[in-house]
C-alpha cells in the first residue's frame, strides 16, 4: 500500500485518516503553481476556514459566530487588511455530524489550503479531527468546545477564550452547595464526550466535597422522551441537576420536569446550553448557566463601542446578536491581531507566537482574557447567569472553583 507525504504513523489512523485526509489535489499541481512555502498564505491573501452548524441542532451557534467573525474579518479588510493581506474565510457546514465535519475538515485542509481553523463546532468534532489536523500542521483557534480536549493535554497548536465545561461544572456545584445548600446533586447528560465531560466535573467536585452523586441519566442528542429520566431524577430525590446538555435537549428536559409538576430543584447547564431560545420557554424560567460571556440585551445600557459593534450586526443581517456573535467576534477580533503581532513574514508558528503575545486583552464587551507561552486557555473564571421572566439575568461575576 503506498502513502502520500503526510500519511500519519499511528497504526490505528491508517486507513481513516488516509481516505478522509489524503494527498488532495497535490498530484495534479505543477512546479509553476505550487502551494507557497506556508499554506493558507500567499501574497495577498490569508484563508482561514471553520467546519461548523449551520443547518442542524446547534446551528444557533454556527450561525451566529460566523455572522460576527466574518463582521470582524471584512472590517480588517476594508481597513487594507493585515499587513497588505485580505482575509478569506472559509465555512463548511456540518449538521453537527462527525462523518460531515470530516468531510468538511478534510477539503479546507486539502483543497483550500487553510492557515488555521477557526471556530470549528463541537466537541465530538473538534475531539476527531484534531489528530489528524495537527499532522497537517494546521492549528485549532478559539472552537465553540468547552470540552477539556480543547486545551488538554497541552498542544503548541490548541487555543481557546471560552471556559471549560469540566471547570464550568465544578464551580457550579460548589457554589450551588455552598451557597444554596444543595445536598442531593444529579447529572443528566447526553452519551458524547461533551456530556461525558459535564458528569466527570459534577462527579469530581462531589468527591472534593465528600459527596457522592444521587443519580444520573444519560441520552442520546436526537432523544425527545425524557419522562422516565426525570421521573427517576425525582424519585431519587434530586434537588440540583447538573445539565449536560444543548438547547434543543436543555427545553425538552425541563418542559418534561415542568409538566411533572417537579419544581423544588434547580436545573444548571453551561455555555452549551445557554441562549434566549431557552429563556423564551415558559419552562426555562429559573434555568441556570454558568458561562465566559453573558447576553446582551437591545434595551440593555452599552458602551459606544458596544453600541456601534450591535448596530452593524442588526444592518448586516437584520436580526440582533446573541451570544454566540458576542464569541465569534471576539475570536475573529483575536485572530487579527495574533495575524498583526506575527508580522507580514507570516508563519504558522508566527501566528501561534502571535496568539500568545496577547497576554492582557480585554474585548469591547468588558471580559478580559490572557494568553501566554504556557496558557492556551483564554478565560479562567465563570459568570453565573439565570432566567428571569424570559431574560438572562446576571446573579454572579468571577466564580471559580
Amino acid at each position: 500500500m503506498t502513502f502520500c507525504k503526510h500519511s500519519f504513523a499511528r497504526v490505528a489512523w491508517v486507513i481513516a485518516p488516509a481516505m478522509l485526509f489524503g494527498c488532495g489535489d497535490s498530484g495534479d499541481r505543477t512546479d509553476s503553481d505550487a502551494a507557497p512555502e506556508t499554506r493558507g498564505v500567499t501574497d495577498t491573501e490569508i484563508v482561514l476556514g471553520t467546519h461548523t452548524d449551520v443547518s442542524g441542532p446547534v446551528a444557533i451557534w454556527g450561525v451566529g459566530s460566523i455572522n460576527a467573525a466574518r463582521m470582524r474579518f471584512d472590517e480588517a479588510n476594508e481597513a487594507g487588511g493585515v499587513h497588505g493581506r485580505k482575509i478569506r474565510f472559509v465555512v463548511e457546514d456540518t449538521s453537527y455530524q462527525i462523518p460531515r465535519a470530516m468531510q468538511a475538515a478534510n477539503k479546507l485542509i486539502n483543497r483550500d489550503k487553510i492557515l488555521a481553523m477557526v471556530l470549528a463546532v463541537g466537541t465530538p468534532m473538534n475531539n476527531a479531527i484534531m489528530p489528524q489536523q495537527f499532522e497537517q500542521g494546521v492549528p485549532n483557534l478559539f472552537p465553540i468546545s468547552g470540552g477539556r480536549q480543547m486545551v488538554y493535554p497541552f498542544h503548541p497548536m490548541k487555543f481557546t477564550q471560552r471556559g471549560i465545561y469540566y471547570d464550568e461544572m465544578r464551580a457550579a456545584v460548589k457554589y450551588f452547595v455552598e451557597e444554596h445548600g444543595k445536598q442531593k446533586v444529579c447529572a443528566i447528560y447526553q452519551n458524547t464526550d461533551y456530556g461525558i465531560e459535564i458528569l466527570e466535573g459534577t462527579v469530581d467536585q462531589l468527591e472534593a466535597m465528600g459527596m457522592e452523586l444521587v443519580e444520573s441519566s444519560a441520552h442520546e442528542p436526537t432523544d425527545s422522551e425524557f419522562t422516565a429520566a426525570i421521573l427517576r431524577l425525582k424519585n431519587g430525590g434530586c434537588d440540583l441537576v447538573m445539565m449536560g446538555t444543548v438547547h434543543r435537549d436543555t427545553i425538552l428536559v425541563l418542559d418534561s420536569a415542568r409538566k411533572m409538576g417537579w419544581d423544588d430543584v434547580s436545573w444548571v447547564g453551561n455555555n452549551a446550553a445557554y441562549g434566549q431560545v431557552i429563556a423564551d420557554q415558559e419552562s426555562g424560567e429559573g434555568y441556570y448557566a454558568f458561562v465566559h460571556m453573558a447576553k446582551l440585551y437591545a434595551d440593555d445600557d452599552k458602551s459606544s463601542d458596544v453600541q456601534a459593534w450591535w448596530d452593524r450586526y442588526v444592518a448586516l443581517y437584520d436580526v440582533e446578536p446573541d451570544l454566540p456573535a458576542m464569541e465569534g467576534f471576539r475570536a475573529a477580533d483575536l485572530v487579527v491581531r495574533a495575524l498583526d503581532h506575527a508580522g507580514r513574514d507570516l508563519t504558522v508558528d508566527g501566528l501561534l507566537a502571535g496568539v500568545e503575545s496577547i497576554t492582557d486583552y480585554t474585548d469591547i464587551f468588558g471580559y478580559s482574557l490572557s494568553f501566554g507561552p504556557d496558557k492556551h486557555s483564554g478565560a479562567t473564571e465563570s459568570v453565573l447567569s439565570q432566567v428571569q421572566n424570559g431574560r438572562w439575568v446576571v446573579l454572579e461575576q468571577s466564580i471559580t472553583y
